[in-house]
């Protein structure tokens, strides 16, 4: 009987050629679905909740395949787990519905950013893979306010990167908080899908308000120009990381079709 099985993942992407598997490139697709195959001994073809670039990173990528395997998830989870690189784990292993997808069914996703905003390189806390190191200051307040241009269902053209393949560049962003830790500014973006290194391009025209290149108001203009080439640039990669996915799996599990054994006597 024909099973669906959702992994929830965590992989540092440096040294990935992002998700997407490409042929003789070591991306975090191909070494997943590597590994899966020696355990369940069947092809499986891995569907992602998004492609995440080259040096993005994640906590919380989700990610679902059919398979025929008897194998309980527990016995799944150690298995595949055992035979992955250092730089990916399975934080979980589940079976959901049949018609669950990890792409269409997701209902929103949250992606940090994170600046180490300090004089000093990150590397003195170890964090140089993980954050895009920015010394001068960082205006947070004005960046909120620009932000705030960014928040809502909105053509977003300008904040996509050239050459995407997409229907459509609208696109709905629900939440943009910006915060200090120590020395490191956030970028917490929520959103029900997004373009292409959006939220990088988001990220590195916030920066130039942050800055002082720009008034906050200058993100409406740009937004509604729908003109790439004036935004600000694209952060780094690598300060980058999907944290979360989130869905309704109470109903698709009611929607799943139920058998009713109409036998009397």
């Amino acid at each position: 009987m024909s099973r669906n099985v959702r992994l929830l993942i965590a992989y540092d992407g440096s040294d990935f050629h992002g998700w997407q598997l490409q042929p003789e490139l070591r991306t975090v697709q191909g070494v997943i679905e590597q590994s899966l195959r020696r355990v369940t001994r069947h092809q499986v073809s891995l569907i992602g909740s998004g492609r995440t670039d080259a040096g993005v990173h994640a906590a919380g990528q989700v990610a679902n395949f059919h398979t025929e395997s008897n194998l309980d998830t527990s016995s799944m989870m150690r298995a595949v787990g055992s035979r992955l690189p250092k730089d990916v784990t399975l934080r979980s292993v589940d079976d959901v519905p049949i018609g669950f997808h990890a792409n269409r069914s997701a209902q929103c996703k949250l992606y940090r950013y994170r600046i180490h905003n300090a004089p000093g390189r990150p590397v003195e806390h170890l964090r140089h893979r993980y954050t895009y190191h920015f010394w001068q200051p960082i205006d947070i307040e004005a960046m909120r306010q620009a932000a705030g241009h960014m928040i809502g269902t909105l053509d977003f053209a300008a904040l996509a990167t050239k050459g995407h393949k997409c229907d459509t560049t609208v696109r709905t962003v629900r939440r943009l908080d910006i915060y200090r830790r120590y020395d490191e500014i956030r970028f917490d973006v929520i959103g029900e899908g997004f373009l292409y290194n959006q939220v990088r391009n988001m990220v590195g025209t916030l920066v130039e308000v942050g800055r002082g290149h720009w008034p906050p108001d200058r993100v409406a203009e740009i937004i509604a120009s729908g003109d790439r080439s004036i935004a600000g640039p694209t952060a780094p990669a690598r300060g980058l990381c999907l944290q979360w996915v989130r869905y309704d799996l109470l109903a698709l599990r009611a929607a799943e079709p139920v058998d009713v054994d109409t036998h009397e006597g």
